[in-house]
């Protein structure tokens, strides 16, 4: 039972307050546990590659001044895609679960308002077009797709008059919108090899080959998306009920679902430009964290900021395990993962409810 049934079912004063004292400390233990799960996947990421390291070892390459070949691995190579991962997978996560919320659509993920489709044609236009081979020129091309495509998402939809595009209206857009630019970016990248090249890698969603630095263009843009995301969480439950009734509660629903794109943008854009349009990820972590702690919005938030990297981690060192010391991308792990997990969270109908 969650505070959407309590509200609908209401039990006498002393019982409900039992239940949602209860519900709290499951939450609460719930969050801790995958902290303490996100801790262990970091630790690993650090250990596991191509070459088996010990926790002495990873210890003395972040604490000590001693250089080895051993801790040149870990600080040049598992520290920054460790890194990596912690950043982008809470931006995949908490995007996928603010679409979901704004769109009241439980199956939804950035791609659904085209927001990784215009950023993957920005970069193709980028490469194919001025020759750009940097991360920084990237990042630039995939903000500006990704900013471009959720406007033209809005005002197809119907943004562009009085009232505001209703749920319905920007997923229709957003996934016609997706589909064209997909299917423009594939015959770029198709016609032009040598763009394929530089893109192909980047396509399939990596953590592979960046650096600190590299995370630190766009570690600024994903924390005020994730600021901006957690800052309007509350009033997508009232949302979640409905825009009419959202208004009679005082939310500005105009507002919250401008905030809102704004920050799909900067979270989805800025994770795509760095590693790909790494799939499933924005789906399905916040699937599964509504069927663990219900339909409020601020808790699957929070807890999507934890979970989505938790995954993305775990998928990542399984891409090194496969078949070493060859290495799969986490992007082509992440649609191994995410396929039977999400089949098994849809014929749950719990789950499947905002």
């Amino acid at each position: 039972m969650n505070e959407v049934t309590l509200a609908k079912h209401p039990l006498n004063g002393s019982g409900q307050a039992q239940t949602i004292a209860s519900l709290q400390s499951k939450r609460i233990t719930g969050f801790v546990v995958a902290l303490v799960l996100l801790a262990a996947a970091v630790c690993l990421s650090l250990m596991i590659g191509a070459k088996r390291l010990s926790v002495e070892t990873v210890w003395q390459a972040l604490f000590s001044n001693a250089d080895s070949y051993e801790h040149r691995v870990i600080l040049d190579s598992r520290l920054p895609r460790t890194l990596l991962a912690l950043a982008v997978g809470p931006a995949f996560g908490l995007s996928g679960a603010l679409i979901q919320a704004l769109t009241r659509n439980p199956l939804a993920d950035p791609g659904i308002l085209g927001v990784s489709a215009g950023a993957a044609f920005a970069v193709a236009v980028g490469v194919g077009v001025f020759s750009v081979g940097t991360l920084s020129g990237y990042v630039g091309f995939a903000l500006v797709g990704a900013l471009l495509a959720t406007l033209i998402v809005y005002v197809i939809g119907g943004g562009a008059g009085k009232k505001s595009p209703t749920p319905i209206q920007l997923t229709l857009a957003g996934v016609a919108l997706g589909a064209a630019l997909s299917g423009v970016t594939t015959a770029m990248t198709l016609l032009n090899s040598k763009a394929f090249e530089r893109m192909l890698n980047w396509t399939v969603g990596t953590l592979t080959h960046k650096s600190t630095d590299d995370l630190w263009l766009v570690l600024p843009l994903l924390v005020v998306g994730a600021i901006l995301a957690l800052a309007i969480s509350p009033a997508l439950n009232a949302i979640a009920f409905g825009e009419d009734r959202a208004s009679s509660l005082g939310v500005n629903v105009l507002l919250i679902r401008g905030i809102g794109l704004i920050a799909i943008t900067l979270l989805a854009g800025s994770a795509t430009a760095i590693a790909g349009p790494i799939g499933f990820l924005g789906l399905m972590v916040p699937h599964c964290v509504r069927w663990l702690v219900g339909p409020s919005q601020p808790w699957i938030f929070l807890y999507s900021l934890v979970v989505a990297p938790l995954l993305l981690l775990i998928a990542d060192i399984i891409g090194r395990l496969i078949i070493s010391p060859t290495e799969v991308p986490v992007g082509i792990i992440m649609g191994f993962i995410g396929a039977p997990i999400l089949i098994i969270l849809v014929r749950r109908r719990s789950a499947s409810k905002l």
